[in-house]
């Protein structure tokens, strides 16, 4: 889905799964379903409200899903698990779209997500300590209960 001129954004990382060489990457809506866990009404709705680029149809209309195309979906899933909206997300595929002239503004979008997503992080890091108190605390009643009964 990137562009010309600079080097490849690989979006989310090596590829997974049972995946065709390129060239012989023409998936199904279903095959693609099974390959990401993504409903096949998601599909077409991620489609419908610009998070997917434009998606190749077989002579019979059917959607026939690349090896680019599941890349992006991983983006796609790591942008949802950073808690980025959806208008944002939609914001930064149109980005893409539009070209490297886009960068900065790109750059700027997940640099913000980052941030948030730091922020959260530091949050759960609190509410995990927490938690470890509380645990520390009823694993020592227990010992304590346990030795009171053996004497």
């Amino acid at each position: 889905m990137e562009t010309t001129g600079t080097p490849t954004d690989t979006c989310a990382g090596p590829p997974q799964g049972n995946r065709r060489p390129d060239g012989a990457d023409k998936y199904t809506i279903s095959e693609v379903a099974a390959l990401t866990g993504l409903t096949a009404h998601t599909l077409r709705w991620y489609e419908r409200i610009g998070l997917m680029p434009h998606i190749d149809r077989s002579h019979t209309g059917q959607r026939r899903y690349t090896n680019r195309d599941l890349d992006w979906l991983a983006l796609v899933g790591k942008l949802r698990l950073t808690g980025m909206p959806v208008a944002d997300m939609v914001r930064y595929a149109e980005l893409v779209r539009a070209g490297d002239h886009t960068y900065g503004e790109r750059f700027e979008l997940l640099q913000r997500t980052r941030e948030d997503v730091l922020s959260r992080i530091a949050e759960l890091q609190g509410t995990l300590a927490v938690l470890d108190r509380k645990i520390s605390f009823y694993a020592d009643a227990g010992r304590a209960l346990a030795s009171e009964r053996t004497r």
